[in-house]
């Protein structure tokens, strides 16, 4: 059983936190999946104000939906389609402070006001993306795009 106490005062802190708890949950673990599911689970339980916290994996040049914390979601994603398939396709973190005025916009829960979505890249491979949903608009910005890019880096070779 694993038990961290992530208490962090500062953003900053909780992302440097979140690694080293994301960094033990996987070091020794072969399984793509399992790792994936763990960090859908540590992030969803310790990031604020998320409604769905999870994975798309590139499968065949299409996001398809893996492990997850939230509501049923959207099972196929072309890429270039909404915030996640725009990520997978450029290859680049999306944060959308508004989702209802990102064009083509795949609404999965219509409570979703803001995201952010990381691409996890491995020996210039995608994998997949990371899409983090929250209820409040504009809940994203830069250290908490630098904080998931982080944690994807260090993900990335421990799901292949």
């Amino acid at each position: 059983m694993y038990q961290f106490d992530i208490q962090a005062g500062s953003k900053a802190e909780l992302y440097r936190e979140l690694h080293a708890a994301l960094d033990a949950l996987t070091a020794d673990e072969p399984d793509g999946i399992a790792n994936m599911a763990n960090a859908a689970a540590l992030i969803w339980q310790y990031l604020p104000d998320l409604n769905w916290a999870g994975f798309y994996r590139n499968v065949a040049d299409e996001l398809v939906l893996g492990p997850f914390q939230g509501k049923a979601a959207c099972i196929r994603i072309p890429f270039g389609k909404g915030v996640c398939g725009t990520a997978a396709a450029t290859r680049t973190p999306q944060v959308v402070a508004d989702v209802h005025a990102f064009p083509g916009h795949i609404a999965c829960d219509a409570a979703s006001r803001s995201e952010l979505v990381v691409p996890i890249v491995h020996d210039d491979r995608l994998l997949g993306v990371l899409d983090l949903d929250s209820p409040q608009a504009d809940r994203f910005d830069g250290e908490d795009e630098a904080g998931c890019v982080a944690l994807m880096t260090l993900l990335a070779p421990r799901l292949v």
